[in-house]
């Protein structure tokens, strides 16, 4: 362990009385800090995963938690995705220490039951209250983009090999609430590349025939397939970070969305 983390680790745990009026929760994936974060309780979180940008202890990632940083920082929760082992979870966190499994990615109606879940864990009141804001606003934002029944795909294409969403897919439902038919309908995510059913970006759009082709990005992104300028079909390029994590930022991609469609 680095001297600094040490440094930064302490410096939290000298702050513990000031948190008193909520657990002290690690988060273990980003798009639960920015829940947490959204639902008020940043004040709780003690420790991050490595992914996270906060100036906070990093306590490794989802599938490789760090038992050491967990040891000094003696949470009463730990937040991660259902991704997680459970055999980790039991092997590396502290006595007395919760670990808890949530989903998020599977539809839009998963994601506000874990900001249900999280609202609850940390102590809040009126969680119910939150969740019926969260889908005011994103039912609202999703209304404003006025999909009127275009077919569409929904990919990354801009990080790595290129795959795309379904309907089953929390990113493939946003897009179906906003009026769109998301016409792969067989996975999740579909991963286009030698040996698969489907092995890159033209053959998804000469067997689906879409409408428009919606192209989310990372933020890390440096360049998107070549593929994607190959295509006879109207590309519509977002940047993914209000997508990618399932949640509180769904509102403001819903308006990018409306916005990249009018331009």
């Amino acid at each position: 362990m680095k001297p600094r983390s040490l440094l930064l680790i302490f410096a939290w745990l000298a702050a513990g009385p000031a948190l008193a009026a909520c657990p002290r929760i690690v988060s273990q994936s980003p798009y639960l800090t920015a829940a947490l974060e959204w639902l008020g309780q940043g004040k709780c979180i003690v420790g991050v995963s490595r992914y996270d940008k906060h100036d906070l202890p990093k306590t490794g990632g989802v599938i490789d938690p760090d038992a050491d940083v967990l040891a000094i920082l003696q949470p009463d929760l730990l937040v991660t995705a259902d991704w997680a082992k459970p055999e980790t979870l039991a092997q590396r966190l502290p006595d007395g220490t919760r670990g808890l499994r949530l989903g998020g990615f599977g539809s839009i109606a998963e994601s506000e039951a874990v900001l249900h879940t999280l609202a609850v864990v940390s102590g809040m009141s009126g969680a119910d209250a939150q969740v019926r804001r969260f889908r005011r606003e994103w039912q609202a934002a999703a209304k404003a983009v006025g999909g009127k029944g275009e077919k569409v795909l929904v990919l990354s294409a801009c990080s790595g090999s290129p795959y795309a969403f379904g309907r089953q897919h929390y990113i493939g439902d946003a897009f179906v609430k906003a009026g769109f038919n998301v016409v792969d309908r067989a996975a999740r995510v579909r991963h286009l590349r030698q040996g698969e059913e489907i092995a890159d970006i033209p053959a998804l759009v000469a067997r689906f025939k879409p409408d428009i082709v919606f192209s989310l990005s990372h933020e890390s992104s440096i360049a998107c397939n070549a593929a994607l300028a190959t295509v006879k079909v109207r590309i519509v390029s977002l940047k993914g970070e209000n997508f990618f994590h399932p949640g509180p930022s769904l509102p403001k991609g819903y308006r990018e969305l409306a916005a990249g469609l009018k331009s």
